[in-house]
């Protein structure tokens, strides 16, 4: 099992830029593929990125392409979302989670953080 302990989150201006980590207990933590999610107030949770046990292979939903970069460091366990070019519409508390095997789009992840909250100012 893992557990995932979120960090980073704060306020920032539009058009700033934030680091949020992801910190993973246990040792086998390179068998996980991990993902950010996010859930802004009354709308439900989306996926945001993810990225493979190896970190070679990334997706991002198509409104941060760009914007986001998902990267992971398996010496140290764990996974980062750096965030540029902020938006308001990104405010919203941000989630880590992991699975076995290959990264989803889904919220098909066997384990999750509490989230961190990210919030952007116009």
């Amino acid at each position: 099992q893992v557990q995932l302990v979120e960090s980073g989150g704060g306020l920032v201006q539009a058009g700033g830029s934030r680091r949020l980590s992801c910190a993973a207990s246990g040792r086998t933590f390179s068998n996980y593929a991990m993902a950010w999610f996010r859930q802004a107030p009354g709308k439900e949770r989306e996926f945001v990125a993810a990225i493979s046990r190896r970190g070679d292979v990334t997706f991002y939903r198509d409104s941060v392409k760009g914007r986001f970069t998902i990267s992971r460091d398996n010496a140290n366990n764990t996974v980062y979302l750096g965030m540029n070019m902020l938006k308001p519409e990104d405010t919203a508390v941000y989630y880590c989670a992991a699975r076995g095997g290959v990264p989803a789009r889904t919220n098909a992840y066997d384990y999750w953080g509490q989230g961190t909250q990210v919030t952007v100012s116009s």
